[in-house]
C-alpha cells in the first residue's frame, strides 16, 4: 500500500469544528483499510461512533466523508472508509467489488470503532450512500452490534446487476448474454495480463444522456465532486467487477434486523425503486417494524443526497440515531 496522502484533498471544506486524522485497519480477509475519521473537538464521555461509506465507486474524500464530517460537528466519532480494492485502502486486483467483502469492510468498521476507548461500544451505527446503502442494509442483516442503519439514495447493487436498470433486462436472455460477455472478458484479461476498465461515468457527456447520467457528470466530472483517486471519476471499475453481484441477492434476510433502519430517498431520483422496494421487503412479514422508517425527500434527485447540505436531512438522521441507540 502506497504511503498514505496527509494533505487535506477532500472535495468540500474542512470543518474547523471537528478534528481529523486518517486511520487504518484490517478486515477479516487481511486487507488493510485507510478511513478518515471525524469527531469533535469538545466532548465528555464516551462517543457514540459512526461508519460511512459510499457511494458505490467514490472514495472516501468524496460524499461520505461529507457525511462523516457533518456527523461529527453534531457530536459524533466518524469514519469514512474506502472499500477494499478501491482509494487508500489495499487489496488486489484493483477496482474489484465483491458483496461479501464489502460487508466485511463494514463489519470491520465496527470492529474498530468498537475498540476505540472513547467510543461507547453499545452506541455505534453505520451510513451508506448510493449502492453502499444497500451495502450498509446488508450488513445490518448480520451484524447485531449495529443500532441504527442510514441507507442514503440506496442502490441494490444485485438488482441492477442481474436486472438492468428500471428491471428493463430482467430475463434469462438478457443474463445469458451479460454472462457470456463478462467471461469473454475474463479470457482475455488473463491472457492481457490486467483487467480491462470498463469506464467512469461517460465523458463526454452525449446532449441524449438521460438526466440521472447527467446528473452524475455534474458530480463526478466538475469540480463539485471530482476526485483523482475515484473511479467513478476515472476509468471505473474493472469490466469483470460484477460478477459475483450478478450471482447474488442481497437482502433476503432484512425482514429480521431488529435494530433500526432508515431508508432515505428523494423521489426525484432515478433510483427511488430500490429504497421503496427495500422497505417494503424489509418490513414484509417481520416482528421488528416499529424501528423501521422510509423517509422520501420530495423534489430531490439521486445525487442531491450525495452533497446538498440543504437537502441531505441531517437533522432527521440524527434524531433517528440518537432515539435508537
Amino acid at each position: 500500500m502506497e504511503k498514505l496522502n496527509q494533505e487535506w484533498d477532500k472535495v468540500f471544506p474542512k470543518s474547523e469544528k471537528v478534528n481529523h486524522k486518517k486511520v487504518t485497519f484490517k478486515n477479516h480477509f487481511g486487507i488493510t483499510l485507510v478511513a478518515d475519521m471525524y469527531g469533535p473537538k469538545n466532548y465528555e464521555g464516551k462517543l457514540t461512533a459512526i461508519a460511512v461509506s459510499g457511494p458505490f465507486g467514490a472514495v472516501k474524500e468524496q460524499s461520505s466523508g461529507l457525511y462523516a464530517q457533518e456527523m461529527a460537528e453534531r457530536g459524533f466519532l466518524c469514519i469514512a472508509f474506502d472499500p477494499s480494492f478501491t482509494g487508500e485502502s489495499g487489496g488486489e486486483p484493483r477496482y474489484m467489488n465483491s458483496p461479501d467483502i464489502n460487508v466485511e469492510d463494514f463489519q470491520s468498521a465496527v470492529d474498530f470503532l468498537s475498540n476505540l476507548e472513547n467510543v461507547d461500544s453499545e452506541k455505534i451505527s453505520i451510513i451508506g450512500i448510493c449502492g453502499w446503502g444497500g451495502m450498509a442494509l446488508q450488513t445490518a442483516c448480520i451484524d447485531t452490534r449495529i443500532k441504527a442503519t442510514i441507507a442514503s439514495t440506496m442502490y441494490d447493487m444485485s438488482r441492477v446487476a442481474g436486472n438492468g436498470y428500471f428491471d428493463s433486462e430482467d430475463n434469462e436472455e438478457a443474463r445469458y448474454n451479460a454472462r457470456v460477455a463478462i467471461n469473454t472478458q475474463r479470457t482475455e484479461d488473463f491472457k492481457n495480463g490486467e483487467y480491462k476498465l470498463g469506464g467512469g461515468v461517460v465523458d463526454p457527456l452525449p446532449e441524449d444522456a438521460p438526466q440521472f447520467v447527467k446528473d452524475y457528470y455534474a458530480y463526478y466530472k466538475t469540480p463539485r465532486g471530482y476526485h483523482k483517486r475515484s473511479l467513478n471519476s476515472n476509468g471505473g471499475w474493472n469490466v469483470t467487477a460484477g460478477t459475483s453481484l450478478m450471482n447474488t441477492r442481497l437482502l433476503h434476510y432484512s425482514n429480521e434486523i431488529r435494530n433500526a433502519v432508515m431508508i432515505v430517498h428523494g423521489d426525484k431520483a432515478h433510483s427511488y425503486y430500490f429504497g421503496k422496494d427495500a422497505y417494503e421487503n424489509m418490513i414484509k412479514d417481520s416482528k421488528y417494524t416499529e424501528n423501521k422508517e422510509f423517509l422520501s425527500i420530495e423534489g430531490a434527485s439521486h445525487c442531491d443526497l450525495y452533497d446538498q447540505k440543504d437537502i441531505i436531512p441531517f437533522d432527521k438522521i440524527e434524531e433517528f440515531i440518537r432515539k435508537n441507540i
